[in-house]
């Protein structure tokens, strides 16, 4: 893997699938998932550069549990520079 590739286990991230966006933490990868704790599925990000900029989101919705991404929903994926959401925003 290259360096600057954000999908390294460890990484905080901000993926966006086509029909969904998550943040969390990779644990885990394999050809088909990404595994992500500490997620959270955003529904509303606002300004998306504000929301990369700032760690600002607009409404969130926290998992309890690990979740798996299916990496061929996959759109794009970028490093999380800020605190993972733990709570409710809306």
């Amino acid at each position: 893997m290259n360096e600057v590739n954000p999908v390294q286990i460890g990484n905080s991230v901000f993926v966006r699938t086509v029909t969904m966006y998550y943040t969390g933490r990779i644990v885990s990868l394999s050809d088909e998932w990404i595994i992500l704790e500490d997620a959270a599925w955003v529904f509303d990000t606002g300004r998306w550069s504000v929301a990369l900029l700032a760690g600002t989101l607009v409404e969130v919705e926290p998992y309890c549990d690990p979740v798996a991404v299916a990496r061929a929903a996959v759109v794009d994926v970028t490093t999380w520079r800020h605190p993972l959401p733990r709570d409710t925003i809306r």
